[in-house]
């Protein structure tokens, strides 16, 4: 018992804390031996990039998307734009044709989901690069230049921007995805330094259109998974902290939860068609990175959690050493924490100290959830979108 408890512990205790250790003191290490990585110089032979945006009834958002778009800073000559908005039954569609001369529109009434939407939008793509970013996120200026200066070196297959969540003054729990992402931004940044991120995410990501690789229809996370087929390939996935796309966080709780579950469900499909990156023989380093900051949060981590406080209570009845009894004061703690957090978000009372054990405890939820949605067969591919703040 005593055995099983530590072996649950330190894993959870990996996953979450001990993997960001490992990983700093890696780069560190290769930092010290090869020199910090290094951007090549394209001496301003930058590559042809065209813009993909998918848009599903976003006539909220399209015009200002558009317009941001469009101010983002790159040779004139060396740039297009697509917006794809097949089965839009909002103004979205009408609202893109009015910049007929700019941007291509691509529109059928037909809703046939992301997936088909985006490969048929490559398919009208001839330049050197194509970059993935969603309608109702919003990109610094600098965002394409970061990116495709990246593409100097051939041995890079991918690039990833960073997503941030804005945060405001009077922000609920939700606040805690803004915490969250700040932190997966620090070991993105440590991931691509040492070797490659594993997994770019949907809201700013890019791929050499050469390397571009369709994803059945069925697939969930198609942002991952296209960005990995190009990993497993050899090349590498760049992250480019400077590239960032903003959004608002989700409408509450509720929403964020929906997602994390979807994003939880399409996580166990990956693994299971990506599995051959579980063999160590093919590339260690990504098959390290994989393991470490994917495949363990998705898959056994969260029922660990469980069973480190089941096996804790009964090692402390036995009267163990005083140290089990103040490890599982602290799990009691951190849960009675969260499960205040709950309250208060129920009541509508902000607290901040409580807002990252809350969502802490919500993202494990949701990822046995979306497990349990997976093998059950109740998660589609079609994205349900959730709702931000506006």
């Amino acid at each position: 018992m005593i055995i099983a408890f530590w072996i649950s512990l330190l894993l959870v205790f990996y996953t979450f804390f001990g993997y960001g250790i490992l990983l700093f003191l890696m780069v560190r290490i290769r930092r010290t031996l090869k020199g910090a990585r290094e951007i090549p110089e394209n001496e301003g032979k930058w590559p042809t990039l065209t813009v993909l945006v998918a848009a599903y009834n976003e006539e909220d958002f399209i015009e200002q998307k558009i317009s941001n778009t469009l101010s983002l800073q790159y040779p004139a000559d060396r740039i297009r734009y697509i917006v794809v908005t097949d089965g839009s039954t909002d103004r979205t569609p009408e609202i893109v044709a009015r910049h007929g001369l700019q941007i291509k529109l691509l529109h059928k009434p037909e809703r046939s989901g992301k997936i088909a939407a985006m490969h048929r939008a490559m398919q009208e793509v001839d330049t050197d690069i194509a970059v993935f970013t969603d309608a109702n996120t919003f990109l610094n200026k600098e965002a394409l230049m970061n990116i495709a200066r990246h593409y100097a070196d051939p041995g890079v297959g991918a690039v990833s921007g960073e997503k941030r969540v804005h945060i405001d003054d009077v922000a609920d729990a939700t606040a805690g995805e803004g915490f969250y992402w700040k932190y997966e931004s620090k070991l993105k940044t440590w991931d691509s330094e040492l070797y490659s991120v594993v997994g770019a995410a949907g809201e700013l990501f890019s791929v050499r259109t050469s390397l571009y690789e369709g994803v059945p229809s069925q697939t969930i996370l198609d942002d991952f998974m296209i960005s990995m087929l190009i990993a497993k390939k050899g090349y590498r996935i760049v992250y480019e902290p400077m590239a960032y796309a903003t959004e608002s966080g989700s409408e509450s709780v509720k929403e964020e939860l929906k997602r994390k579950i979807r994003i939880a469900a399409g996580g166990i499909q990956s693994i299971i068609w990506l599995r051959g990156l579980l063999n160590p023989f093919g590339n260690f380093i990504l098959s390290f990175q994989y393991v470490s900051h994917r495949v363990l949060r998705w898959t056994i981590t969260p029922f660990l959690m469980i069973l480190s406080l089941v096996l804790n209570a009964p090692i402390v009845w036995k009267g163990a050493d005083v140290a089990y009894t103040f490890l599982l004061a602290c799990q009691i703690l951190f849960y009675v924490l969260a499960l205040l957090g709950w309250l208060m978000e129920k009541q509508h009372v902000r607290v901040k100290a409580l807002f990252i054990p809350y969502y802490f405890c919500m993202m494990n939820y949701a990822v046995v959830a979306g497990i349990m949605r997976y093998f059950s067969g109740r998660q589609g591919a079609a994205w349900e979108k959730a709702k931000r703040k506006m």
